[in-house]
């Protein structure tokens, strides 16, 4: 999500380093419905998604390893309603320049990630990301 050429992330309680919302998809729902349900429960928005950006795999982007193989989706949204909340995982919402951006969670989020989400933002008609 942006807002004045600035990315929406949260503060993440248990490293207080920040991170794009998100959260590990739950049995029967769609990424769609996933990414409108994590960013109600992590910050308070309505959100409807716009456009898948990326998928990422996790061991292509200099995550720390880990024993699950992930696929990572970037879902571009518009925020529709609501109000920025923390909620139970979160400490903190607010939006950053790329220039400009907090330290990160790294298990969750890198800053080469963060800047290809602005690379969206430049260029709408960028291809999909596949990896």
């Amino acid at each position: 999500m942006f807002r004045d050429n600035k990315i929406l992330l949260i503060r993440e309680k248990i490293d207080g380093a920040w991170a794009l919302p998100g959260g590990w998809a739950d049995i029967g729902f769609s990424p769609s419905e996933i990414a409108v349900k994590e960013v109600k429960e992590e910050l308070g928005f309505d959100v409807l998604p716009i456009r898948l950006l990326a998928v990422m795999d996790k061991k292509f982007h200099n995550h720390h390893p880990e024993p699950y193989h992930v696929y990572k989706l970037f879902i571009r949204c518009e925020i529709v309603g609501g109000e920025a909340t923390v909620g139970l995982e979160t400490s903190a919402v607010e939006f950053f320049e790329v220039n400009r951006l907090p330290e990160l969670s790294l298990e969750r989020n890198t800053a080469e990630q963060i800047k290809t989400m602005f690379e969206f933002l430049e260029h709408p008609d960028k291809p999909i990301m596949l990896d």
